[in-house]
C-alpha cells in the first residue's frame, strides 16, 4: 500500500469520523433554561440516516429520531411547569452521547440590541459591588451570544465560555446589566426560574436585527438587501469590492471636495490659513451651532502648541466621540479613521511627526444623518504624552464643504461590519430561532436617531420579523432613549426626541411596552450607569401584560388635548391614581407654540388627572411639546412613581424627516 493511498483512506476516515459525530448548537449546554408548558425544540446534527435518542428526566420520555440527508434532527419536548434541575441525554451510541445537567424549566427571554443591553454587571453600574455580593440567585441562568455577523442565515452561533451561567456573585458581573435586573425582577415576583439569551452588541443599528426578506418590505433597504445576497461568498473576492467601492468613492468625493486643490488636501496642511472659517466649540453639533442644517462633509481645525520636550515622543490624540466618520490629520499625515456613529476616537500620533512648535490637527467629518460634529465631555478631548497632556475641548475651527446627497454615503466593508443590514439576524438570532422562549426585551436607538422616522417603521417591522421566524406573537418590551448630551437653555428639534417619539408610536402594536427612562441618563455618557430602574420598569411592562399582574407599569402617556381660548388642556393614560412633580415643585419640561410654530417655555398646572399649560408669549396656542429635547429638564410622574413619555401634540415636519 503505498503512502498516497494511505493518507487518502485515513483523510476519507477522518471524515465519514467527523460527519458522523453527535452535534447539538453551542446554546444546548449544562445549566440551561427550557421554556415551560410548552413544545420544547431540541435539535442537532448526526450522520445521515443515523438514529438519534433523546430521553428528557422530568417525563423518561424517550424519543428516537433518524437524522435526514443533511445530518439534520429535530424533536419537540412537550414541557411541564416550572422546576428542575432535569437532565437529558442525546444519544446515537453508547461512545456517542451527550448528556446535558442541571436543566431548569421557567421562562426564557431574549436580551437583545446595542450597548445599553451589552453593559455588563462589572461595567461600573450603581452600587455595583452591593449587586454583586447579593447576586445568589441559583435559578437565574444567562447565555451571551458572541458578537458575530453573516451575510447568510447561520445554523449554529458561538457562545461565550461554557454556555448557560448559574447566577452567583461570582458569575453575575458577565451578565447583561438590564437582563439581569428585568430577570432577577422576573424571577422573584412570578417564583419560577428565568433563563436569558443575551444577543447584543454596542453600536449596532436596528436593521442589522431583522430578516432579509422581511427587510426589503422598505423601500430604503430593498436594493441594498438585493445587493448584499449577490455578494461573493469568499472573503477575499469580498474584500476587493470592498476596495473598489471605497476607491471609487474616495475619488468622488476628493472631485468635489473644496478642500482638494490638485490633488492635495490643503485644508489639513499646517500651513493653510482658516481664519475665515467660523467658530466652533468643541465638543458640540453642527446644527447646535448654526454652521449648517444639511447633513454631509465638515471639517474642523485646531492649532497646538508642542512643548520642546515633546518632539520626538509618540503621542495620543483623543477626540471624544465623532458623529459619523472620520479622517483624522496631524500636520497634514493622517493619524486615523473610524466609521460608525459616535465611536470613541483615540489615535496613535507617530513620534517622527512629533516636532516643537505649531501643529495642526484636522478632521473631516462625514455626517450622515441627524446631528453631526463631536460628542463626549470636555475632558475627552485632548493630546498626551508620556510627560504631560494638552486639552483639546473649547474653541476650534470649522467649513462646511460638501452636502451629503453630492457624495453620498461610504462603503461600508461587509465581512465583519456589524452594522450591514440583516448580518446580526443572520448570526446572532437565527440560529436559536427553533427555541422555545417566552418574549424579548430591546435596549437600542441610539444608532438610529439620524433617521428618527424611518424607525417609525423599522422597529415595528423588526418586532414583526421576530414574531414571524420565532413562530408566535411573542410579548416585546422596548426601553425608549434616556436624556443625554447637552441641556438646552430654550425649547429646540431634537434628533433624540423623534426617535423617542418613534419608540412611543411602537406601542400601537398589541403585546409591546415601553419602559420609560427619561430620568436615569447622563449628560455626558451615552451609557446610563443606574441600569436597576431600567431592568425594573422593563419587569413591570412583563408582569401586568405577559404574567397578568394587576400592578402599574407604565409612567403617564399623552393621550389627547383640547385648546381653550389662550391654553391647551391634555389628558392622559396611566395617571395611576394621579399625576405629580417629582420634586414637589412646579412642573419643567413643558413648551407651547402658537401658529407661528415657535415655542417657548410654558406655565403647566396639575387638576386631577389632566395638565393645563400656558404662556404669556402665546395668546392663540396651537400645539404642546413635553420633555423635547436630547436632555430635557422634566418632571411629570404618576403616583407610581413612574415618569411620563416625552411628548408633543403637533406633527409639524421634524429634522430627520
Amino acid at each position: 500500500m503505498n503512502n498516497k493511498f494511505l493518507i487518502s483512506l485515513l483523510l476519507v476516515f477522518f471524515m465519514t469520523n467527523v460527519m458522523g459525530q453527535l452535534k447539538l448548537p453551542a446554546f444546548f449546554t449544562n445549566n440551561m433554561v427550557l421554556q415551560q408548558q410548552t413544545n420544547a425544540p431540541i435539535w442537532g446534527k448526526a450522520k445521515p440516516g443515523q438514529k438519534v435518542t433523546v430521553v428528557s428526566s422530568w417525563d423518561n420520555n424517550k424519543q428516537i429520531i433518524v437524522a435526514d440527508v443533511s445530518g439534520n434532527w429535530k424533536v419537540d419536548f412537550k414541557t411541564p411547569a416550572a422546576g428542575g434541575p432535569f437532565s437529558i441525554t442525546v444519544s446515537t451510541d453508547k461512545k456517542n452521547t451527550i448528556k446535558l445537567e442541571n436543566v431548569l424549566i421557567g421562562e426564557v427571554w431574549v436580551c437583545s440590541g446595542q450597548s445599553n443591553m451589552e453593559w455588563r454587571v462589572s461595567n461600573d453600574i450603581t452600587d455595583m459591588k452591593k449587586e454583586i455580593a447579593a447576586a445568589n440567585y441559583p435559578n437565574l441562568r444567562m447565555i451571551k451570544i458572541k458578537n458575530q455577523t453573516s451575510v447568510t442565515p447561520a445554523d449554529d452561533c458561538k457562545v461565550e465560555g461554557e454556555g448557560w451561567l448559574v447566577c452567583s456573585p461570582e458569575t453575575v458581573g458577565a451578565f447583561s446589566a438590564v437582563g439581569y435586573f428585568f430577570g432577577r425582577d422576573i424571577h422573584t415576583s412570578q417564583n419560577v426560574p428565568v433563563g436569558l439569551i443575551n444577543s447584543s452588541w454596542g453600536g449596532t443599528l436596528a436593521e442589522v436585527w431583522v430578516d432579509g426578506e422581511t427587510l426589503e418590505e422598505m423601500p430604503y433597504f430593498r436594493d441594498y438587501v438585493k445587493k448584499l445576497r449577490q455578494l461573493p461568498s469568499d472573503k477575499e473576492e469580498l474584500e476587493k469590492v470592498y476596495q473598489q467601492d471605497v476607491q471609487e468613492w474616495m475619488q468622488k468625493l476628493n472631485e468635489k471636495d473644496a478642500a482638494v486643490e490638485n490633488g492635495k488636501l490643503i485644508w489639513a496642511d499646517v500651513d493653510f490659513s482658516d481664519k475665515a472659517w467660523s467658530d466652533f466649540k468643541v465638543p458640540g453639533m453642527v446644527q447646535d451651532q448654526g454652521l449648517s442644517q444639511k447633513n454631509g462633509l465638515f471639517w474642523f481645525r485646531k492649532e497646538v502648541e508642542i512643548p520642546a520636550t515633546w518632539e520626538g515622543l509618540e503621542l495620543t490624540l483623543n477626540l471624544g466621540t465623532i458623529d459619523d466618520d472620520d479622517f483624522t490629520y496631524f500636520n497634514g499625515t493622517l493619524v486615523g479613521k473610524t466609521e460608525g456613529w459616535m465611536s470613541g476616537r483615540s489615535y496613535k500620533i507617530p513620534a517622527k511627526l512629533v516636532k516643537k512648535g505649531k501643529a495642526v490637527i484636522a478632521v473631516r467629518v462625514l455626517d450622515t444623518g441627524g446631528s453631526g460634529g463631536f460628542g463626549g465631555g470636555d475632558q475627552s478631548f485632548n493630546i498626551e504624552s508620556a510627560k504631560g497632556k494638552i486639552n483639546l475641548s473649547g474653541n476650534w475651527k470649522a467649513k462646511f464643504s460638501l452636502a451629503l446627497g453630492d457624495v453620498g454615503l461610504m462603503p461600508r466593508r461587509i465581512d465583519g461590519n456589524m452594522n450591514e443590514p440583516t448580518v446580526l439576524y443572520n448570526a446572532m438570532i437565527h440560529p436559536f430561532i427553533q427555541y422555545a422562549i417566552k418574549g424579548a426585551i430591546w435596549y437600542q436607538g441610539e444608532s438610529n436617531t439620524g433617521r428618527a422616522y424611518q424607525y417609525r417603521d423599522l422597529m415595528p417591522l423588526l418586532i414583526h420579523s421576530w414574531r414571524k421566524q420565532f413562530g408566535h406573537d411573542l410579548p416585546f418590551y422596548m426601553v425608549q432613549l434616556a436624556n443625554f448630551m447637552k441641556v438646552q437653555d430654550e425649547p429646540v428639534e431634537s434628533t433624540w426626541a423623534e426617535l423617542r417619539e418613534a419608540q412611543l408610536k411602537t406601542l400601537q402594536l398589541e403585546k409591546t411596552g415601553m419602559a420609560v427612562i427619561i430620568d436615569v441618563g447622563e449628560a455626558f455618557d451615552i451609557h446610563p450607569r443606574n441600569k436597576q430602574d431600567v431592568g425594573y420598569r422593563l419587569a413591570l411592562n412583563a408582569r401586568a401584560n405577559t404574567y397578568n399582574e394587576k400592578i402599574p407599569y407604565s409612567g403617564p402617556i399623552y393621550k389627547s388635548h383640547k385648546i381653550e381660548k389662550n391654553t391647551i388642556r391634555i389628558s392622559f393614560d396611566h395617571v395611576c391614581g394621579g399625576l405629580q412633580a417629582k420634586d414637589g415643585s412646579e412642573l419643567k419640561g413643558f413648551a407651547i407654540a402658537g401658529v407661528d410654530h415657535k415655542f417657548y417655555w410654558a406655565k403647566a398646572e396639575i387638576q386631577g388627572s389632566e395638565i393645563v399649560v400656558s404662556a404669556p408669549e402665546v395668546r392663540f396656542p396651537v400645539a404642546v411639546r413635553y420633555a423635547w429635547a436630547d436632555n430635557p429638564i422634566c418632571n411629570l410622574y404618576n403616583a407610581a412613581n413612574l415618569p411620563a413619555s416625552p411628548f408633543r401634540t403637533d406633527d409639524w415636519r421634524g429634522v430627520t424627516e
